[in-house]
């Protein structure tokens, strides 16, 4: 090798980040954690900080999220306590505890900020620093963790060290930067990506889309009690409110139909205007539980639909009516649509024939009304026959069953 080439490799290997060759950056670079456990990352990241000579004793983070809920979600860990994890529900982001905090000014565009806390009169310009300082914290730094598509994220780090984080432990700790951003914009991407199925497709559909059940017309046959409510009157009131004013009574609406639904085990799998589908898959051999837990969730819809209705009365408002039928068939579950556009639902005959029961609810008075085949199953609940009566579309009539008067709250 040649005087000028060993001059260029000298050269080029002084150009080099101090993390090149560190055993941390080998770690954040090659091993795999599974992409949902961004939680452990953290925990592990930091221990092995630790224990390679970065004294740290306390560090956060905050990652912002696309989500219908959260605005993001914040990590903390102690050397002692571990990982605790915070989600931050939307209205955070304009609290008094963000917006005067560091984390607000990294957001901002700051790069990077530091604060000595071990020397006469220190800067304590935010709410933080006098807590850490009490806890006998000597240095804290925090810095942006920018993701590829431009979000601003951040992470923080304090210690004990008497003076501070040395020249070499804050240049290790800035070099490796990069690399933990890349691999918390890898975890949250994925933590939103599963956290987004679920909220649009249903717990069940998202576990089997994220799984492999993506082709067009993947799915299976499943037994199940399904479950359908829908608002009485609801293009009147559609017609006659603000777009907003809508909106915001089918939020409410939905919230007192689907709490019960998803506490015990239902799946709800699409909205319909003002109506909802939800399934309670049958356990293996048979479908009395799913029933069970099918009727439960109506009768305590109602019990929430009367506490709205009382609030809603008490503001001027008018309360709200709903019917809710129930039915148990079999039906396939699975990807339905056209190449480009698929949804992950239920079809068949059986939730044909709930939707046309529920037709009924309004005509007969009854609220809750349930199939023949739904009635069979034994939930210590005698449901009361109402008669035969011709459903839409389907050819026979069929003999339909209520949920006795005395077991559903008057909700109007």
């Amino acid at each position: 090798m040649t005087a000028q080439s060993l001059a260029l490799t000298d050269e080029a290997e002084s150009l080099q980040p101090v993390w090149s060759n560190h055993p941390l950056a080998t770690w954040l670079a090659e091993n795999r954690h599974a992409p949902n456990e961004t939680e452990e990352f953290y925990r592990e990241l930091h221990e092995r900080l630790v224990a390679n000579g970065i004294p740290i004793y306390r560090a956060s983070s905050m990652l912002f999220a696309m989500h219908p809920l959260l605005v993001g979600r914040y990590f903390w860990w102690h050397r002692d306590r571990g990982v605790e994890v915070f989600d931050l529900e939307w209205g955070a982001e304009q609290s008094e505890t963000y917006t005067a905090s560091p984390l607000y000014v990294i957001h901002q565009g700051v790069d990077s900020l530091r604060r000595r806390l071990d020397v006469p009169e220190p800067q304590l310009d935010f709410a933080i620093l006098a807590e850490l300082k009490d806890e006998g914290a000597t240095d804290y730094v925090a810095t942006a963790l920018r993701f590829s598509t431009g979000q601003i994220n951040s992470i923080t780090w304090s210690t004990r060290r008497p003076g501070g984080f040395t020249t070499e432990q804050l240049t290790l700790l800035y070099d490796l930067v990069p690399l933990i951003s890349l691999r918390l914009e890898l975890a949250n991407a994925y933590d939103m990506g599963q956290s987004l199925l679920t909220t649009y497709l249903g717990q069940a559909a998202a576990r089997r889309v994220l799984s492999g059940t993506v082709k067009r017309a993947d799915g299976e046959r499943i037994r199940a009690a399904i479950f359908y409510a829908d608002l009485r009157s609801f293009t009147a009131m559609a017609d006659a409110a603000p777009s907003e004013e809508v909106i915001e009574t089918l939020n409410d609406y939905f919230d007192c139909v689907i709490a019960p639904v998803k506490s015990r085990g239902g799946e709800v799998l699409k909205f319909i205007g003002d109506g909802m589908l939800a399934i309670f898959p049958a356990e293996p051999g048979g479908m009395d539980s799913a029933c069970c837990d099918a009727v439960a969730a109506a009768i305590e819809g109602f019990g929430n639909l009367r506490q709205l209705n009382q609030r809603r009365v008490a503001a001027g408002q008018a309360p709200l009516k709903s019917g809710v039928a129930l039915h148990a068939g079999e039906v396939m579950f699975g990807n339905i649509g056209s190449a480009d556009r698929l949804d992950f639902t239920v079809i068949g005959p059986a939730v044909n024939e709930v939707s046309r029961v529920e037709e009924l609810t309004h005509m007969l008075d009854r609220p809750v009304l349930a199939s023949a085949g739904f009635a069979r199953c034994q939930c210590g609940i005698s449901l009361e026959s109402v008669g035969f009566h011709v459903l839409r579309g389907v050819r026979q009539p069929r003999e339909l069953f209520a949920v006795p008067a005395a077991l559903l709250p008057a909700a109007w």
